[in-house]
């Protein structure tokens, strides 16, 4: 349900599957449920993560002045407003080079996080995505990502999340979470579709990193391109 333009409040659930950091949503597919319910956002929306959404969970979601706001009680969870990313990165690399990039996934030897849904180690095929961006040699990551039977523009914008958090992870000790993503789903693949997702850093501080990310379909086509802010936490555990 979308928030109404009456005021009142709709309602919505992040199902125990999504999870991203253990007992909170994966921030990506998170991110594309909350967008959902956004009004006019067909262009593109920016979602700000204000604490970890909460897994099977009634949420909230209430109109704004520039959009929704979405609570968990009454604490803030996000919020979200109509917004459009820059630019996409340049064209991708092949699917023979972004599936070699994969053998080179630093979640291999190492995952804060190894059962979430986008890029955890420890997700069984069908379950989770199954993202395992690694280094292209120039600064991005690459992975291919063949669609599910229930791809839906959620999980498109969940395939949109790890790859870039993986170009600023450097060291798995000292992990990043997703806190803000503003991005464009222009098309959602078919079931069984191999695409090719590319993340980008933008630009990395001491406790910020700035990433682009963008999914090509297997015929070369820009599906959807997205803009993100990650910021490192305490190591988990």
């Amino acid at each position: 349900m979308a928030a109404r333009g009456d005021g009142k409040v709709a309602r919505m659930r992040i199902a125990a599957r999504f999870n991203g950091p253990p007992g909170s949503g994966n921030g990506g597919y998170s991110g594309g449920l909350i967008a959902a319910e956004l009004p006019g956002a067909d262009g593109g929306a920016t979602v700000t993560l204000r604490k970890p959404p909460p897994l099977d969970t009634e949420l909230a979601v209430a109109p704004t002045a520039r959009g929704i706001a979405v609570y968990a009680g009454d604490l803030l969870i996000a919020e979200a407003e109509p917004a459009a990313p820059g630019a996409a990165m340049a064209g991708p690399v092949s699917a023979t080079e972004a599936a070699a990039a994969s053998a080179r996934y630093a979640g291999l030897a190492g995952h804060p996080f190894p059962t979430c849904f986008g890029c955890g180690t420890d997700r069984a095929v069908g379950d989770g995505l199954r993202l395992f961006p690694g280094p292209v040699g120039d600064g991005r990551t690459a992975a291919v990502w063949t669609a599910p039977a229930d791809v839906s523009a959620p999980m498109v914008w969940a395939a949109l999340d790890c790859p870039g958090g993986w170009t600023i992870i450097t060291d798995p000790a000292r992990p990043y979470v997703l806190g803000r993503l503003t991005a464009a789903v222009h098309a959602v693949p078919a079931p069984g579709e191999h695409c090719v997702v590319m993340g980008e850093p933008v630009d990395i501080g001491e406790r910020k990193g700035r990433v682009r990310t963008a999914l090509w379909s297997a015929a070369g086509d820009l599906l959807a391109r997205a803009e993100a802010v990650w910021i490192a936490v305490p190591p988990h555990g």
